[in-house]
């Protein structure tokens, strides 16, 4: 058997099946609660300006939580802090449902955020603890799975939910598949106890979730206003101070709650760039096609969720060729063949046929595989398995960070499009523009996984290079 066939241990085939349930709930949860925005503006008799803070706190605190995931596994343990999360999680998805208030929901919200801004960096460190290199690849494509399927299938669940029950349901969905992740996360995970972290760094973490949630929130503000506005003028240059103070602090400091000398190594540097640089290709991409269907086509919700859907498809396709081949050179072709399928989406029309779109959308998705996936598993292969708990938390950051880039900028530009095309075939016209940005954006993005390529060739290169024999001793 090749080691690219290399079986997965019963121990690393429990871990996945138990940390995907927290990942897909996590990552669902950024998504699901998007169209539920105006329903709970009218149930909770508050301003879309005030509700819209109950999408905002979940992802504020998701991105504050994340920067002290890596010392805290290391100093409780990866899976007890997992099963911490699911708990927090839990709680504050029942809180939630419960909420008879818009300030008790968005206080939830946060609630939530924390746990699941902390269980999808420790459940991947949970997996790359018990993979070897050889299987990292494989284990990095079934991580993608909930990353690529809950911008497609969130707002679909979201919208069946609403219609079919009440906005309640989106919460009270958590609370049993938490509950029995919980239980099989105690029973099938190795609970170690931990070790010696050292010291919490309070002044790098401060920094540090100041930095990510300013810029989190100032993009998400850049884009919702689609233009500046006071909030993204404020939040931006705070967030880019505090984050580069952080990286001041973190270069000077002994024990930094982030070890940034990680970016010595040139592989892992150009496979990180690849992973931010994809993330605000894909992200951004992918917002505009359920938008397209509701704007332009007249969808509702649900069924512009499901047209949308090929793109998961053709990721999941993806998943078994993310490991065949050199993660620089597969990165490479899955961001060309990104490119390449963004290519008719700049010809959109009022018509352009549902089956056409689709089989684009199929394609797109397996350029989205092969690219973000072997970029993630090249940072990982890059080193050392006691730097994971390091690595993770800033790969997280720079997808999400990567991905908000991306969406705020496309949303802007798509915005001007529509003010200045009226009409369906205008609007229409006014995607395809936008979809020329898409296309630059993935253009650029390319760029880094041709790096991690060249990188990774001369790292082979000299692994496979016989070295010279050391002359004799002339006295022997």
């Amino acid at each position: 058997m090749t080691a690219s066939a290399e079986p997965f241990s019963p121990g690393l085939r429990r871990s996945v099946g138990v940390v995907m349930i927290g990942a897909s709930l996590s990552f669902l949860d950024s998504t699901v609660v998007n169209v539920a925005v105006h329903t709970l503006s009218v149930d909770l008799h508050a301003g879309l300006g005030t509700v819209q803070w109950v999408v905002t706190a979940y992802l504020l605190a998701l991105a504050a939580v994340i920067p002290v995931t890596g010392w805290a596994a290391r100093r409780f343990g990866a899976a007890r802090l997992y099963v911490a999360a699911l708990v927090v999680f839990t709680v504050g998805s029942a809180l939630c449902a419960c909420s008879q208030s818009v300030g008790m929901l968005i206080a939830s919200r946060a609630l939530q955020g924390v746990g699941g801004g902390a269980i999808m960096p420790v459940g991947t460190m949970i997996w790359t603890a018990q993979s070897s290199k050889a299987q990292m690849g494989r284990v990095m494509s079934l991580i993608a799975v909930p990353i690529v399927l809950a911008p497609t299938l969130g707002p679909t669940i979201g919208g069946l939910l609403i219609q079919g029950i009440d906005w309640r349901a989106i919460f009270w969905l958590n609370v049993p598949v938490g509950v029995v992740g919980v239980v099989l996360a105690l029973r099938l995970l190795p609970l170690g106890k931990g070790g010696d972290a050292g010291r919490l760094d309070v002044t790098g973490l401060i920094l540090a979730s100041a930095g990510i949630v300013g810029i989190t929130y100032g993009l998400a503000e850049l884009g919702a206003a689609a233009g500046l506005d006071t909030a993204a003028v404020v939040a931006l240059p705070v967030g880019l101070a505090a984050l580069a103070g952080f990286v001041v602090h973190a270069v000077r400091a002994t024990r930094p709650l982030l070890d940034l000398r990680l970016y010595a190594g040139r592989a892992f540097t150009a496979a990180s760039v690849a992973t931010f640089a994809l993330g605000a290709a894909n992200y951004g991409g992918m917002i505009l096609m359920p938008l397209y269907f509701q704007t332009v086509r007249g969808e509702d919700v649900i069924l512009a969720g499901l047209l949308v859907a090929p793109t998961g498809l053709g990721a999941l396709l993806a998943a078994p060729l993310t490991d065949r081949h050199g993660a620089g050179i597969t990165a490479f072709t899955g961001a060309a063949i990104l490119a390449a399928s963004t290519i008719p989406f700049a010809f959109l029309t009022a018509t352009t046929p549902y089956t056409l779109l689709c089989l684009v959308m199929v394609i797109r998705g397996v350029g989205f595989g092969l690219s973000i996936i072997p970029a993630m598993t090249a940072a990982y292969r890059a080193l050392p398995p006691n730097k994971i708990p390091d690595a993770t938390p800033q790969l997280n950051v720079l997808q999400r960070v990567g991905g908000a880039i991306g969406t705020a900028v496309l949303t802007v530009i798509l915005d001007d499009q529509l003010r200045h095309h009226p009409t369906p075939t205008g609007q229409a016209g006014g995607f395809g523009t936008t979809f020329l940005w898409v296309l630059a954006i993935t253009i650029a993005a390319a760029i880094p996984t041709l790096l991690l390529a060249h990188t990774e060739h001369h790292a082979h290169r000299r692994a496979n290079t016989p070295k010279l024999e050391e002359p004799a001793d002339a006295g022997h």
